[in-house]
């Protein structure tokens, strides 16, 4: 197939335009061949229960590595390992002026995680990549395929590449036993000279990740494409209520100060002040420590953890007030008191470009695909790489919403569809429609 009929097709679904998937002459992605590297992938760091701990800088790790490497070869990208340790295979344009377009996400995986989250972002990008090698089709843009450096532990990779990465964060050790420093090394980096894998707002044109919903609500909906507004960010406070701890048999019910009855409504009004807004914010207590910790003492302190989650920074906080207000009306009822310690964001909200998600929008619907817009709830490579480039996601179903476990599974036709939506962005950002 020749790049005129590429572009010719390129224009059938840029924004605004429509068409049927059977006018298209954009190629598809091979599902075989997709299943047949993602199930070669999840061989290496294979646990008993069906899932992988590919943990960053194990050797599992390293295995999957190679192997993404030998298929980013075979598909004629020129391959480096930058200095933070990003595995990545370039495809240069016709136009070496030309900022690049650059497509990712990452191998390793949490323990006893499952084999499509990141996977199948780094294999349906190699994959739209064969497609362009195999029918001779040469964009003018510089094509980028990049499995970030342990994502699940820190988002190291992606934080390095946007100049994010702390001298800190180097000395931290995680389960594979090696610490970042130690960890980018055995990958091939150079974590000495981690600033050079820092890229400037101007060398991308975009970045577009696809990845698996993780969650249900695609599934619920019947739909076939995620089309993701952002990355939520995350706020955290640990809440301390303080009672009376007391005699649990001598102490009569209405003479007692107990601080884990409050902390339990607490827990309640953490809940309601998000189901209680419109939106899709979420907040939730995922710690929570009472003492002394005796069965037969009145708890007379707890601590708890409170998280909020939303795109906007300024509903966390809305959802916050609502906690903070009613833990005044609950500390009075019980003869408590509940103070708050902001920990302070972990995450701030990370917009996709409009035009991107308009791309992908369109590029679903010229496939007869049905999408729905959606934020996104758990992080990834892209919140970082926002911060110096476009960005765009792309999701697909999780079958159960189930993820972080073996369990977790994205049907064959569903990481198909995502594939060729996702060649379909990548050709339609390359003929110039973010400049429409």
């Amino acid at each position: 197939m020749g790049n005129k009929r590429i572009w010719c097709a390129v224009v059938l679904f840029l924004p605004g335009i429509a068409a049927p998937a059977s006018r298209l002459q954009v190629p598809d992605a091979d599902s075989g061949r997709l299943q047949q590297h993602l199930t070669e992938l999840s061989h290496l760091g294979a646990n008993p229960e069906g899932g992988v701990s590919r943990v960053a800088y194990s050797d599992a790790d390293i295995a999957g590595r190679a192997y993404v490497k030998s298929l980013m070869e075979a598909a004629g990208l020129d391959v480096r390992i930058d200095a933070a340790g990003n595995l990545i295979g370039r495809r240069e344009g016709t136009d070496r002026k030309l900022p690049m377009i650059v497509v990712g996400s990452h191998t390793d995986s949490v323990p006893q995680g499952g084999n499509y989250d990141g996977d199948v972002g780094v294999i349906g990008g190699i994959e739209a990549a064969q497609q362009l090698r195999d029918r001779h089709v040469r964009l003018r843009h510089a094509l980028e395929i990049v499995d970030f450096t342990d994502e699940e532990g820190g988002l190291v990779g992606s934080r390095a590449m946007a100049g994010e990465l702390s001298a800190a964060t180097l000395e931290l050790v995680n389960s594979s036993g090696r610490s970042v420093r130690d960890g980018i090394r055995a990958l091939g980096g150079d974590p000495d000279a981690v600033g050079h894998a820092q890229r400037s707002p101007g060398d991308l044109t975009a970045y577009v990740e696809l990845h698996i919903e993780q969650g249900g609500i695609l599934e619920h909906t019947h739909t076939n494409i995620g089309v993701v507004q952002g990355i939520v960010g995350i706020h955290w406070w640990e809440a301390t209520v303080t009672g009376v701890a007391n005699h649990a048999g001598t102490t009569p019910m209405d003479q007692r100060h107990d601080a884990l009855l409050a902390a339990s409504e607490l827990v309640m009004a953490v809940n309601g002040a998000a189901t209680g807004m419109s939106g899709r914010q979420v907040a939730t207590v995922g710690q929570i420590r009472a003492e002394p910790g005796a069965p037969n003492v009145i708890p007379g302190r707890v601590v708890l953890s409170i998280e909020v989650r939303d795109l906007d920074a300024a509903r966390i906080e809305a959802v916050f007030e609502r906690v903070r207000a009613r833990a005044g009306e609950i500390a009075q009822a019980h003869g408590t008191s509940i103070e708050f310690r902001d920990l302070e964001a972990t995450a701030v909200p990370a917009l996709t470009d409009p035009r991107i998600q308009h791309i992908i929008d369109g590029a679903a619907r010229a496939l007869e695909l049905t999408t729905m817009a959606m934020p996104s709830g758990a992080g990834h490579d892209a919140q970082d790489i926002a911060h110096i480039a476009p960005i765009g996601m792309i999701f697909v179903p999780s079958v159960g919403g189930i993820s972080h476990s073996p369990r977790e599974y994205t049907a064959p036709a569903d990481i198909v569809h995502g594939v060729n939506v996702l060649l379909r962005t990548i050709l339609a950002i390359d003929a110039g429609a973010l400049d429409r």
